[in-house]
Formats: structure tokens, sequence, C-alpha cells
């Protein structure tokens, strides 16, 4: 059995389980001198795009519950590598706190950086955690659920376009990788830098499906401009019921998630680094931030996960990110 039917024997998924924490937090003393001025959050992707969205989410309902205040820094490129120097020449002081996602994971893993998130960068907490779909337009006549889209591909190789976000090496790509190896099928995948591009490259008939998550394209679903017909998670959410999962068509592999969390600089005092840590807490379960995770579909799976459970999962998803690009010859 190779890596694309199983990925390590632990899997993220069994992290996903086991690390859950409720945030439910109470707030200690803010340590002396902390927060007299505004807290810088980098953002290494544009304005607008989903981590933009949860940063600004996420320090608005962390004003609402301190007296802590926040400017966003937008720095975008490199697939997110682009923001790590700024993040690196900071002071540790707490004051700057960047916000990543799970592709700094496998940028450490591939070796495009050399920091590791869960030991050169203290993790705050992880605040968002969600799955992969594959959508098509609704009205594709082509095909239209994922038997017949299937179909479709066997008999049309590498013909069948898949619009895809991701560098080389990136989550889109690996589990694209194991979906196509698992289940026999050519498809060619077209890869876009931003996400208005990706999105609009099936809106407008460029491509044939789109891979991404459902609360990135949830205007697109609202607004029945997107149709789900796979989805990459081991069981179906209430909400997509009617949406078989990858084992289910045949596509035995752990499916690795995004997700999108929190971080300080190594060396940061300890009583900062526990204070932003409960403020995580805090504002995760504030009414505002909860409206705008549940907006984004991100209430499906338990998102929350405080900085040991966010070391735990960062770790699991390097191994698995490791044993696939060794498998894939990415890496030696």
């Amino acid at each position: 059995m190779n890596i694309f039917t199983k990925l390590v024997a632990t899997s993220v998924m069994s992290t996903l389980i086991a690390t859950g924490a409720t945030a439910q937090g109470t707030l200690p003393e803010k340590p002396d001198r902390f927060g007299n001025r505004p807290i810088t959050v980098i953002v290494p992707y544009g304005a607008g795009g989903g981590s933009d969205q949860l940063s600004r989410a996420m320090t608005k309902a962390m004003e609402e519950e301190t007296d802590l205040s926040f400017q966003i820094v937008n720095k975008p490129g490199g697939g997110g590598t682009a923001a790590i120097p700024d993040f690196m020449i900071a002071p540790a002081d707490g004051h700057t706190i960047m916000q990543h996602i799970d592709t700094a994971i496998a940028a450490y893993a591939k070796g495009d950086i050399r920091e590791n998130p869960s030991e050169d960068w203290i993790p705050l907490c992880t605040t968002q955690i969600t799955f992969s779909q594959i959508y098509i337009r609704p009205d594709e006549d082509r095909f239209t659920d994922w038997d017949s889209f299937q179909a479709y591909a066997k008999a049309n190789p590498g013909t069948v376009t898949m619009g895809l976000l991701g560098i080389v090496g990136s989550m889109e790509l690996v589990t694209m990788r194991q979906l196509s190896e698992a289940l026999d099928l050519d498809l060619r995948q077209v890869t876009f830098d931003k996400p208005a591009e990706t999105y609009g490259s099936l809106i407008g008939s460029q491509v044939d499906v789109l891979f991404e998550q459902p609360g990135d394209v949830r205007s697109f679903l609202d607004a029945g401009q997107m149709k789900p017909i796979l989805t990459i998670f081991d069981e179906r959410p209430e909400v997509f019921s009617e949406v078989p999962t990858h084992r289910e068509v045949g596509a035995d592999f752990d499916a690795l998630t995004r997700f999108r969390g929190f971080y300080v600089k190594k060396g940061t005092p300890a009583d900062r680094v526990d204070y932003l840590e409960a403020v995580c807490a805090v504002a995760f379960d504030n009414p505002g931030y909860a409206k705008f995770n549940q907006s984004k579909f991100m209430d499906l799976i338990d998102s929350y996960r405080d900085s040991e459970g966010s070391k735990a999962l960062i770790d699991k998803t390097v191994e698995s990110y490791t044993s696939i690009y060794k498998e894939i010859g990415l890496i030696e």
C-alpha cells in the first residue's frame, strides 16, 4: 500500500480529533507595558482573501474582548512565504503577530523555508480548520454529479481541466495527486495565483471543475454559481449531506485539511505569549467571530486549537507532507 492510499500511521484526522480544545478561556492580567501600542498582524496574502477576512474578524473580536488595538498589514507573494522575512526581523515582544495557513507547514516540509512553524515560531492558536471540495457549474450538461464526472473524465483522459490555487507541493496539488492516483484519473490541472482568478475560471468556463474550500466560495454557492460534487473529508457534513466523500467513491487516503492560525516569534516573553493565547481563546468565543466562522462553514469541524494543540497539528501535518514529498520525489 503506497503513500497515496495511506499517509502516515497516525493521520492528520486523528490529530484533529485528539487535539481538539474548547476555547472558553478567561483573561489573565495583562503583562506590564504590553499593548501600549497597536499590535501588527502580518497577513501573507492579499486584501479580501480568506486569510485577510479571518484576520480582520479575529482582531475585531480581540479588540472587543480587550483594550488592545491591532493593525493589519497584507504582505502577499511567494505562496505565503514573502511575509516571513518581515515577521522574522520584528522584535520578539508580542507586538508583531503573523497569521498563516498550512502552506507554511508544507513549505517547511519541502525545504522552501528554514523555520519550523511549531518550533521557530510560537503558535498562539488555530481558529479555522476546514476541508476541500470539488465544484462544477450548476448548468454543466456533460456531468451533473461525481459519478458522471468520473465517467466523463475516464472517457476523455487528459482533457478535463481542474482549476486550483496552488504552488508546487501545496495542499491543493498534493490532494489532487492523491485523488487522481487513487481513482486512476488523468486530469489537467490549471493553477492560478489569485483566488478571484481561480473562482472566475470555473464561472467563466475556462476550466471544467474547481478545487477549493467551501468557506472561500460561500458567496458563489449561495448565488447558485457553483455546485459541490465531492467532499474530500472522512464524513459528510450535514450541510453537504447529499455530496459523497472521497472515501465513499473509492479513494482511501487520509485527507489533508486547510487550517489557519496565529503566531508570535520564538523568544517572546512567556507572560505575553500566555496572555495572547488567552486573548485568542476569548476572541474565538466572541459572538461576532462565531458568526463569521459559521458564515464560512468553519463551524463544521472543531476548529479551535490552543498553543499545544496547534503544535501537535503542525507536527503531524509536517510528517504527512514529508512522507508525501519523499514518495513523489520532491525531497530525498
